[in-house]
């Protein structure tokens, strides 16, 4: 199976985003039919950690390091982790070029919280990714199916988006299927 942990924006969060994403550059080629690969807005999501391939008999494991992970995080704040969206980059270059939009607010509880999730999937021997982590909303992968200027303009225009303040309520464990229309499916959820 291959996993990810992740936090989802609620559905406003999204809605609010979906209408930034349509006045930019990528909106309008995606509009003229141009395949930027704009995610999926059910699927939106913010990775805290990627596991990768794990065998389904480690599922309980990766499961229970999860709810310790959430529990202790939890314990260590009042309230869940209060987020928006706001700001962007981009990750790549050429084919290869991502368009992501930055978080804000109690990113530290994300930071901390995605520390507690690695140390325990280490401390199991579960695979994972050992990227530095940084937490971002992919919401486009336009590779060179459009002008990198138009890329960059609109990596300046989200410099000023700001979204509704969330908070984040769960964190989610899902198995992707990955492919040109990738799904995601909810496995477990915990608490935050």
């Amino acid at each position: 199976m291959r996993l990810f942990v992740a936090v989802y924006p609620p559905p406003a969060a999204v809605a609010h985003l979906t209408d930034r994403l349509a006045g930019l550059r990528i909106g309008a080629a995606s509009a003229a039919g141009i395949n930027v690969r704009l995610a999926d807005p059910a699927n939106l999501h913010v990775t805290l950690a990627f596991l990768g391939d794990v065998e389904a008999d480690r599922l309980v494991d990766v499961e229970s390091t999860l709810g310790l992970a959430a529990e202790t995080s939890r314990a260590a704040r009042v309230g869940a982790p209060r987020l928006r969206l706001g700001g962007g980059g981009r990750f790549g270059r050429g084919r290869f070029t991502v368009l992501w939009v930055d978080l804000l607010g109690d990113v530290e509880a994300l930071h901390v919280l995605g520390r507690l999730i690695r140390m325990g999937l280490r401390r199991n021997r579960l695979p994972h990714d050992e990227k530095p982590f940084r937490p971002h909303l992919t919401i486009a992968r336009p590779g060179d199916r459009i002008d990198p200027t138009d890329v960059e303009a609109d990596r300046a225009a989200l410099g000023g988006y700001e979204g509704p303040e969330w908070p984040a309520t769960e964190l989610v464990l899902v198995r992707s299927h990955p492919g040109p229309q990738p799904t995601y499916d909810r496995l477990a959820a915990w608490p935050l």
